[in-house]
């Protein structure tokens, strides 16, 4: 009995070996994202690699050098994060002084601009502004909207991480693109509590998920 009990588990296992090779051999197929613009002539479906090609060398000479601060002998990392903390709460500031003005008073087309300056200006001069964190986009999000417009956020979370890479100079080792992608992948990770990088995603970014991580 004790032999063919060890038969039997042996070819279990036989058969779950069988199982995770096959699962081993089908490959995730990568999706033509832009197939349902292709008759949208205005989503220029035919160019789109030379579009990609294009950002990516362009890329390539917009990156500044990550060792750059070491040129400068009065500031450092910490000042310029400062410097750039400022500048993206000045921009909060900023717009919502604009939209509650424009909220209460007619605005004349060539005055706009003078509206923002001033806004801006305004913004300015406060010393301490906050800016939301994360967690507190998710749970407001999560608690005024179904789950299709929670996952619709993604691209807004990751927008607002791109804006805290801006502070930290560590992060100009990376290369916008690369930065952007890992933006998406944590928003996404984030939001629907998915942390599988597809080969759609992998092909259009030309980033594996070791690359993001």
């Amino acid at each position: 009995m004790y032999v063919k009990h060890t038969e039997a588990m042996l070819d279990e296992i036989d058969q779950m070996d069988e199982e995770v090779e096959m699962e081993d051999i089908v490959e995730e197929v990568v999706m033509d994202i832009d197939s349902s613009d292709k008759k949208n002539p205005l989503a220029v479906v035919d160019y789109i690699e030379d579009i990609y090609a294009h950002h990516r060398n362009t890329e390539n000479s917009s990156c500044v050098s990550p060792s750059y601060m070491t040129h400068q002998f009065d500031i450092n990392e910490k000042m310029r994060g400062i410097l750039i903390d400022w500048l993206i709460e000045t921009l909060y500031l900023t717009v919502n002084l604009i939209d509650r003005f424009l909220e209460r008073q007619t605005v004349l087309r060539k005055k706009l601009q003078l509206v923002g300056v001033t806004a801006m200006l305004l913004a300015c001069k406060y010393e301490e502004v906050s800016v939301p964190v994360v967690e507190d986009l998710i749970l407001i999000s999560d608690k005024a909207y179904t789950r299709k417009e929670v996952l619709d956020m993604l691209e807004l979370l990751s927008f607002f991480i791109i804006e805290l890479c801006l502070v930290e100079y560590e992060m100009l080792k990376y290369s916008p693109s690369l930065l952007a992608a890992a933006a998406v992948y944590t928003a996404q990770c984030t939001i629907s509590r998915s942390k599988h990088w597809t080969k759609t995603s992998e092909w259009y970014t030309k980033y594996c998920e070791d690359d993001l991580k």
